[in-house]
């Protein structure tokens, strides 16, 4: 019941001041006679709203495309990102594997001094 309210407040909105037809009655035009002003400057009201219609469909549409590639990049960042983390973890496995502590331990400070660097060129 409110869905049918809303369905016609919508419409009324959309086509204010305007009967079925498109033209607004008249109490001096019986009714086959058509008041062409009237009529004209609904055709204006209409198309003024197709107008908007068309910006905002187009807005959407943009705002859409610019989403869809945010997306994409972050989608790309996260492919290259697993494949370095990926790289990193065979690393500490050969590294774990070996059991060398000389090489675990440069393999350690090196990782911690390239975290470093990179914090503190992104800071």
């Amino acid at each position: 019941m409110n869905t049918r309210r809303d369905i016609r407040g919508n419409r009324a909105a959309l086509f204010d001041g305007m009967e079925e037809g498109g033209i607004r009655a008249s109490s001096s035009y019986s009714s086959h006679e058509i008041d062409e002003h009237d009529n004209e400057r609904a055709m204006e009201g209409l198309q003024d709203r197709v107008i908007l219609l068309k910006r905002l469909s187009g807005d959407i549409n943009e705002e859409v495309d610019n989403h869809n590639r945010m997306l994409d990049r972050m989608g790309n960042d996260m492919d290259s990102s697993r494949g370095v983390l990926s790289g990193t973890m065979d690393r500490f496995k050969t590294v774990f594997e070996t059991k060398s502590s000389r090489r675990m331990f440069t393999l350690v400070a090196s990782f911690v001094v390239v975290f470093l660097v990179i914090y503190y060129l992104t800071r």
